[in-house]
Order: structure tokens, then sequence, then C-alpha cells
């Protein structure tokens, strides 16, 4: 159902000509993500190949002149290895700083980044995998080269630097970590060379993620379609609580 979701949402977009640029992330598979991305180039709808030593990049134009879109997927330090093996590459802000340093990125025009990796400052979840150490972490001064950067991977919408660096965010809430999160879409409009503005549209989901704290008979008297977390204050056990609970959320 997710993947035919995923698939009518594409289509739409298309069907508006509005262009799509997606990467694979940490979760992800890259030759998988990257399956049919020749074909569907021709439609607008560009897509990160897993890495073979360089970035993909696309050039687009508009009224203020030339604007090019990097697609940056998630790189791992081993992966960069092989195609720089006479560099020094101990973690993921060599590996990431030694692929965009190997770019002809021309800083005359505009430049995007579309990236997949953790930036030192972000604020993090419990729904997210760290490497222990710090080995993922980048500093926001590797994607200087670019005009904005638009951030996966880390699930709360926040900015690194203001109209510069941010973390779009998940469109939906994927643990109680997240049950105060705001989520929301992202709208960048960027104009001649230097400027950038960002501007956030509220996601209201079909059903919320919520927790809930208080005694049995309090919350018996509740009744909800979200997504419930339940704690209880009660010093003593209640008989069967989970069930007796479900009639109500």
């Amino acid at each position: 159902e997710a993947v035919r979701m995923f698939d009518d949402f594409i289509y739409n977009l298309h069907d508006r000509e509005i262009k799509v640029f997606a990467i694979s992330g940490n979760h992800d598979s890259a030759d998988r993500i990257a399956y049919g991305a020749r074909l569907f180039e021709n439609n607008g709808v560009y897509v990160s190949p897993a890495f073979d030593g360089s970035i993909k990049s696309v050039l687009l134009s508009d009224d203020y002149g030339s604007i090019k879109v990097y697609l940056i997927p998630y790189l791992r330090p081993s992966e960069v290895k092989r195609f720089f093996p006479d560099c020094e590459i101990n973690g993921s802000e060599a590996a990431v700083k030694t692929v965009i340093d190997n770019e002809n990125i021309d800083r005359s025009i505009r430049n995007i980044a579309v990236s997949h990796q953790f930036v030192t400052g972000a604020a993090t979840c419990e729904s997210e995998e760290m490497t222990i150490g710090g080995q993922e972490n980048i500093s926001a001064e590797v994607f200087n080269k670019f005009d904005y950067t638009a951030l996966g991977h880390i699930h709360g919408p926040q900015n690194i630097i203001e109209n510069k660096i941010r973390y779009s965010g998940t469109p939906l809430k994927y643990s109680f970590s997240e049950a105060n999160h705001k989520k929301s879409v992202t709208i960048v409009d960027i104009g001649k060379k230097g400027e950038v503005k960002t501007k956030t549209c509220p996601l209201t989901p079909l059903r919320d993620m919520r927790v809930l704290k208080g005694g049995f008979e309090e919350l018996s008297k509740g009744f909800s379609e979200d997504y419930i977390h339940v704690i209880l204050t009660e010093k003593t056990p209640i008989p069967d609580a989970f069930r007796r609970l479900m009639l109500y959320y």
C-alpha cells in the first residue's frame, strides 16, 4: 500500500510538471533505489545512482540563470575509500568532503545539494540510528560550496544554518519520541545568487501520535483514533488495563 501510494505521489508530481530529485539513505539499498533511474530522467524524476566515485548533478535554468542540483546519497567511508585510495578517509566527514572537493563545482552559479548525512548540531530522537563515537558527524562547513543544502536523515525539522542548511524532517512520526514534533514540508525560494528564503507548510496526519498520562478511570473517559502511548499513574497494577483501554483508543 505504501509503495503504491508513493507511486501515485511521484506520478502526480510529474503530471504537474514538477521535477523530482531523490537520493538513497542509510536504510536503503542504493542499487534498488536507482533501478530504472535513467528511464525516469526522461520524465523529470532524477534519482541518485549507487556511488561510483562522483556525484550525480542536474543542470537547470530559470529567470535568474543556471542552477545545479547535486544528489549526494548516504556515503559510507568504506565506499568512498574504494575510489579515493590515496586520501585519508577516517570517518564520514572526510568521506563526504573528499567527494565534494573532487567535484568541479562552479560557484558563480547557484548550487543546491540534496544529502543524507548527520550534520553536527542536529537534535536527534530515539527513532534514528547513530554511530557510537561520532564517526558519522559532519560539520556544516563541508557544504560551504552550496547555496542551499536540503538534508535528510534526522526526523525533526530544524535549521543547521538558517536559509542555508536545513533538515525538513520526516512527514510522519515514527516513534513516540517524536510525539511533540511539528511535522511540515519545507518550501525553499531561491532567487538570484545569494538570495534564499525558506518557509514551512504544516502537515496534519490522519492519525496523530500522542502520549497520555493519568489514572485509569480518567483515561477511560476519553476516546481517540490516534496512536496512543499510555502511562498509568496508579501505584498498583490495573487488571487487564491494556485490553480495557483498547475499547477507547
